[in-house]
């Protein structure tokens, strides 16, 4: 009966060690907030969590930083509302912000349509916070 509980705890402990280095590769990305006139400080850090949640799909790359730039952000919100179909989807500046991001790309070429072994740098990530529940959702990505 020892064996089998011993063995039983070793399956689990792997089992997480495995989960955590996924949330790794997330996770212990560096993140920046810069100084915003138009979000709390706790409405970015939502946006960055809605955003690693979503890079989660990103099998085989590791994000390592994502930074909120107001200025930067503004700009692209700009492009997303008159470019994008913001502005059709009933979207405002007020319920957008774009975050950017930097990730590092494995042999794998993670789905297969990114460069392996490469870092992609100034990743953008397109954010609509739905009014009603104040809950963020990632509506695009990329360059």
């Amino acid at each position: 009966m020892k064996k089998g509980t011993y063995f039983f705890i070793i399956i689990l402990m792997l089992f997480s060690l495995a989960g955590c280095r996924a949330d790794d590769r997330v996770n212990n990305a560096k993140v920046t907030i810069g100084k915003s006139q138009k979000f709390s400080e706790e409405e970015i850090k939502d946006a960055i969590e809605c955003t690693k949640e979503k890079f989660e799909i990103f099998d085989g790359c590791t994000l390592t930083d994502i930074r909120y730039d107001e200025e930067k952000s503004n700009k692209l919100t700009q492009s997303y509302l008159e470019y994008g179909g913001g502005y059709e989807a009933g979207n405002t500046a007020d319920n957008v912000v774009v975050l950017m991001s930097n990730f590092e790309v494995d042999s794998s070429g993670g789905d297969g349509s990114l460069e392996p072994n490469s870092t992609y740098t100034d990743w953008q990530w397109d954010l609509v916070k739905n009014i009603k529940t104040g809950k963020w959702e990632v509506v695009d990505w990329g360059y």
